[in-house]
Order: structure tokens, then C-alpha cells, then sequence
């Protein structure tokens, strides 16, 4: 059995959780949130605190690493952050050294991105696998790597930035680029899309689900494309069946180019895939190589919605199997 402790630091919030680990699985015991400080080196202060208060209030723990999830970029070598958009103020912030001298563990930083990858190889749906792509698929569109059973993240932290490659010379845009693979399969992406489709309805003179009567083009979002979706409206299901094949494509240009067991897919994929599976085979059928499409399998996040909650602990107990096996 190990003792983890996760550190999440979001744009708006940060949370601290203690997990246990044990036999393959993770169980979250403790956790707490506050609103992230303004003040970068507050926020850490505060982090490292709160973790103390935690682990004094319950003796049983027994500490033995720390994993940090944060926005890129940064460096996982030398635990910095810089300067993250969400995090605008942290610029070459030290989050790793503080925990390691507080606690006297291992601690270690990773983007949320690989932290995910990294929950989803170690406890959910990439259990077993050597090789494994884990796509975000929320606001933005990222990837987490796993390579020959280790987690890639390039030369500079930047490996998996799936986003910005261009599917289409036009078409919504995502990561400052139009057409690009977060363009088409994200959801502030999808929701531009759809501003479009539905101006264009409007303009003939058409009625859709997607926007009631009195609202603007911009009160549009993925979610209310969903729920039209769910009642039937007909522009609402041809987005969506636009996303799926768009999906495909994106998708086929990873498995041909890594060859992967697995394509673990979070957050709108979780909620969408009744819509998006069958636009999306159909395209990586005819655009991906066959020997590689048949050995890839496109799942959903096996820890669902609760994927955020693990995805720090998951830095700690990588950072704890990685030291482990350099020692045998």
C-alpha cells in the first residue's frame, strides 16, 4: 500500500487530495479546494500548507510522494512552471522543490494532459497497455503519450500537442489555428461551429433547437448542441455527425503515426459517444492503415467524470513505480 498526495492547480481553483494505493486501484481519502491566489508563490504556500493541516489531521498517513498537475508549459525536469495561459503570473515557478523539502518525498510536476494519461495507464481504461494515446477532448484538445510503457513527453514537455494539427485548410478554430484538429473537436470548437451552422439557418429562414427565440448566437455551447441533439433536431445531429468524422480523421493520423493499443477519450467523447462512434469508425476505416486500425481500440475514459480527481495522484504514483523499477 502507498500514500499519495495530488496537487491540482487550475486557473481558478486548487485541490489537494491524499490517496491510497494498493493492489492496481486508488482511493481517494481526503480532499480540499480553495480558489487559486493571484500570487504565485502564495498559492504554493498555501498548497504545501494545506497538505501539512491534512496529513497532521489524520496520523495514518504515511506519505511517501507528491504529484502535481498543471497546465502547460513547463518543465518536468526541473519542476518549473511557465507561465501557463490559465496561470498568467507563474512564470518560472518552482511547484516541485517546496514539497520535496517540506515532506522529504519524491514530488514531481506533469501538465494536466499527461497527469490524465497517466490516471487512465495506471487505474482506468489503458490498465495493461504498452502503448496508449489519452485525448482530453474538453475546452481544448491535448494528448497524453504512452510509449513502450512510459510516458512520452518530448524534447521540451510539448509532446502531444494533437490539437494543432490542421484537418481542413478551413473550418472553426482551435489552439490559433482555423481548421485545426482542436477546431473541430473541442468544446469551445464545436460551439463556434455551430454559431455558424445556426447563422446560416437563420439566414434561410430555418428554426433549430440549438437557440430559442430572444438568445444570441453566442449563449451557444457544446452542451446545448447536446441537448438539441437529444431531442431530435436535425442540425444538431448533422454538428455532431460532422465531429464524429472529424474525430476519425484526427484519430487516424495518430494511429498510423504511433500505433497504438488504445485511444482513451475524455470528457465530450464520454458524454457524446452514442453520437460519435459511428461517424468516426466509418472515416478511420477508410483513412487509417488496416494492420493498425485493427489493433487500436477507441474507448472512453474508464474513470469518467472523476478522471480530474485522479490525475495528480497518478504523477505521484508514476513517479513511485518509475523508482521502483530502476531499482530491481
Amino acid at each position: 500500500m502507498n500514500w499519495l498526495a495530488g496537487i491540482d492547480i487550475g486557473g481558478t481553483k486548487c485541490a489537494v487530495s491524499i490517496g491510497r494505493q494498493e493492489n492496481g486501484t486508488v482511493e481517494i481519502c481526503y480532499k480540499e479546494k480553495f480558489p487559486t491566489p493571484s500570487d504565485p508563490h502564495e498559492a504554493v504556500a498555501g498548497l504545501v500548507g494545506t497538505l501539512e493541516s491534512m496529513i497532521k489531521a489524520h496520523p495514518e498517513v504515511q506519505l511517501e510522494a507528491v504529484g502535481i498537475s498543471c497546465g502547460s508549459p513547463l518543465d518536468s525536469k526541473t519542476g518549473v512552471i511557465l507561465c501557463p495561459p490559465n496561470l498568467p503570473h507563474w512564470d518560472h515557478i518552482d511547484v516541485v522543490t517546496p514539497f520535496e523539502e517540506r515532506f522529504g518525498v519524491p514530488a514531481a510536476v506533469q501538465n494536466d494532459a499527461n497527469a490524465c494519461a497517466l490516471a487512465e495507464w495506471l487505474w482506468g481504461a489503458g490498465q495493461g497497455c504498452d502503448n496508449m494515446i489519452f485525448l482530453t477532448f474538453g475546452t481544448g484538445l491535448g494528448a497524453g503519450l504512452i510509449l513502450d510503457g512510459k510516458l512520452y513527453s518530448g524534447t521540451c514537455d510539448m509532446a502531444g500537442e494533437a490539437g494543432h494539427i490542421r484537418l481542413a485548410e478551413d473550418g472553426p478554430e482551435g489552439y490559433g489555428k482555423k481548421g485545426s484538429f482542436e477546431g473541430f473537436c473541442s468544446g469551445g470548437g464545436i460551439a463556434r461551429y455551430a454559431m455558424q451552422r445556426v447563422s446560416q439557418r437563420m439566414a434561410e429562414g430555418k428554426e433549430t433547437a440549438i437557440l430559442q427565440p430572444g438568445e444570441s448566437l453566442e449563449s451557444i455551447t457544446t452542451a446545448r448542441v447536446g441537448e438539441a441533439a437529444a431531442s431530435g433536431d436535425p442540425l444538431a445531429l448533422e454538428i455532431w455527425e460532422n465531429t464524429g468524422k472529424m474525430l476519425g480523421k484526427g484519430l487516424s493520423v495518430l494511429i498510423d503515426l504511433l500505433n497504438p493499443q488504445k485511444i482513451v477519450i475524455g470528457s465530450i467523447f464520454l458524454r457524446q459517444e452514442e453520437l460519435l462512434r459511428r461517424p468516426m469508425e466509418e472515416v478511420i476505416q477508410k483513412e487509417a492503415l488496416s494492420y493498425n486500425a485493427a489493433v487500436c481500440q477507441v474507448v472512453p475514459a474508464g474513470l469518467a467524470e472523476s478522471l480530474g480527481d485522479y490525475a495528480a495522484l497518478s504523477v505521484a504514483g508514476n513517479l513511485l513505480r518509475s523508482r521502483t523499477n530502476k531499482t530491481l
